[in-house]
């Protein structure tokens, strides 16, 4: 029996992404799109072959789905997120979860209430890329953990204070506490060169496991230049390098000059695309929802990378290490 799920958001980018993936899972009843405009969303309903709503309640009403994915703009999550959490609805709702701890915080809670499915897109833990680099250190091929370097940034918007801090270096803050382990400490600098803002930032972690760590993430370069992810974890015994998510995986003993190296073979367009790390990500997410689990990437996690942003900026702001 197929999962009937419904989506909030027209998006363009990703939005549209959110309605191919639906209608490619074969264990997906795609159902419904709900916006704000009538004449877009019914373009986009047709595109794909679903049922256009313009009010979420009326779209529950008529639909009864089984789970609603959310890809709306990056500071309009809270409310629609809270209305559909207290409707008793299954979620799986886009990175950032919200702006504001206490918006999060909320959302928690509710959905904790009323023992909700409520899942995140960080899709990019899984670029095959990433799940080599978190298979090698489960196999302990890099010893202890010496440093982390996340290097991530291309054009952006100028919509808030710290959107690229919240809205894409989420990423980064996930990805080095699903690889390296917790992060305890942090401190900040940040730039304003471009007069977008705070745009730039360049930021110093610590971990738990005595790693220390560096991120370095931009809305004033270009996601047209190689290399505009670099990843690189360093260890007594070896080193992982990751370049641009899903292009290229390394792995080097320490004292070798041969490493073990992963790209895309000629025909594996699917591991070599981006977005290929979002099916992946949503065929487990589904499958743990179809067996009465726990999401894969729970709504907390993205509460975690909140609360790691709103600790980099108290350390700009204060002007020293802040422990988290």
């Amino acid at each position: 029996m197929k999962t009937k799920i419904a989506l909030l958001g027209t998006g363009e980018w990703w939005g549209w992404h959110h309605a191919r993936v639906l209608t490619e899972h074969p264990d997906v009843d795609f159902c419904a799109i709900v916006g704000r405009d009538p004449e877009r969303t019914k373009q986009r309903a047709a595109e794909f072959n679903v049922t256009p709503y313009t009010d979420i309640a009326q779209m529950l009403e008529t639909e009864q789905p089984d789970m609603i994915a959310v890809c709306l703009g990056n500071k309009q999550h809270y409310e629609p997120t809270l209305q559909l959490i207290k409707a008793g609805v299954p979620l799986f709702v886009e990175k950032p979860l919200v702006f504001d701890l206490t918006e999060a915080d909320h959302l928690l809670e509710e959905a904790d209430k009323r023992n909700l499915f409520f899942a995140l897109n960080f899709n990019h833990r899984w670029a095959l890329p990433v799940q080599k680099a978190a298979e090698a250190i489960a196999q302990q091929k890099l010893g202890n953990l010496v440093f982390a370097t996340w290097r991530f940034g291309g054009e952006g918007p100028e919509c808030h204070e710290w959107e690229n801090l919240i809205e894409t270096q989420c990423h980064g803050f996930d990805m080095l506490e699903h690889l390296c382990g917790p992060i305890d400490s942090i401190a900040m600098q940040v730039s304003d060169a471009s007069n977008k803002g705070f745009s730039t930032y360049a930021i110093a972690l610590h971990f738990k496991n005595h790693a220390v760590g560096s991120m370095t993430g931009s809305y004033d370069t270009s996601y047209a230049y190689p290399s505009t992810h670099h990843l690189e974890l360093n260890g007594t015994k070896g080193r992982i390098v990751i370049e641009d998510t899903v292009k290229r995986y390394s792995f080097q003993e320490a004292g070798n000059e041969t490493a073990e190296v992963w790209q895309a073979g000629y025909f594996n367009d699917k591991d070599r695309m981006f977005h290929h790390a979002f099916d992946k990500h949503f065929a487990d997410m589904l499958s743990a929802f179809r067996a009465g689990e726990q999401p894969p990437v729970h709504a907390r996690d993205g509460r975690r990378a909140l609360a790691l942003a709103k600790a980099a900026i108290e350390s700009f702001e204060k002007g020293a290490i802040v422990k988290v």
